[in-house]
């Protein structure tokens, strides 16, 4: 049977962390949970310490001092996860902005699809936007357009963070070389794996901004992922 782990970066989501652990472990398939927390002073860990008595065989949690990024979360789970033998390495937020109900999609991609990264898309059929401002969905929009166009990868949703990889996809990809730290490091994920050829399929889901908690987004994500596109279209990727 496949290892399967979900991975949920968390700073500041009392709100949202039992509920989102609940739903992950509530699905018929077995998916582990890893929450990366940074320092969170609302009391979040102490949360997932206390669920941890009850999923003690399924729920793990690293704790890290302060704001770290998202990126380098992401980067301490996937060595975690490929150092504890799991087969398929899940990234999924903690706001339920994406559907636990999802993940065995995700999973069917490529375990039964012959995709290597399966992606959680909001714009492989049109748009699947629900509860965000007008202005924020066509700047999100029009922001994967421009990656597209820039790198010439053939993925509608370049930014999203809802995604499986199996293991030999991150196996492949040297973290040392990954620069981007906010949300340019979603896209830098997925370049690195299309230019090493792997399979990428995304699979339309339905995207709900959180009811709960605070957005993290902020004006320098995007300026990170703006430059850093550009600068990542003239790096050479290469195999770890």
């Amino acid at each position: 049977m496949d290892r399967k782990v979900v991975i949920i970066p968390t700073y500041n989501e009392k709100e949202n962390a039992e509920a989102i652990i609940r739903a992950v472990r509530a699905l018929e398939e077995d998916f582990h949970v890893l929450i990366i927390d940074d320092g969170s002073p609302d009391g979040t860990a102490a949360i997932v310490k206390r669920l941890q008595e009850e999923f003690s065989d399924s729920l793990f949690l690293i704790e890290r001092q302060g704001k770290q990024g998202l990126g380098t979360a992401y980067m301490t789970g996937f060595k975690w996860a490929l150092e504890k033998g799991y087969d398929y390495i899940f990234e999924m937020d903690a706001d339920f902005s994406h559907k636990p109900s999802d993940l065995p999609r995700l999973y069917r991609a490529c375990a039964e699809e012959g995709a290597d990264l399966a992606i959680g898309s909001r714009y492989c059929n049109g748009i699947s936007v629900i509860n965000w401002p007008i202005g924020r969905v066509i700047m999100s929009y029009y922001a994967s357009a421009y990656v597209r166009t820039v790198l010439g990868m053939k993925v509608y949703d370049t930014t999203a963070g809802f995604k499986c990889y199996s293991r030999k996809v991150l196996e492949a990809i040297d973290f040392s070389r990954i620069r981007m730290r906010g949300y340019g490091f979603q896209i830098e994920m997925k370049y690195n794996a299309y230019k090493l050829g792997f399979k990428i399929k995304e699979v339309p889901i339905i995207f709900e901004d959180r009811k709960e908690g605070v957005s993290k987004m902020s004006s320098s994500i995007f300026g990170e992922a703006f430059w850093g596109v550009i600068k990542l279209r003239f790096r050479k990727i290469r195999r770890a």
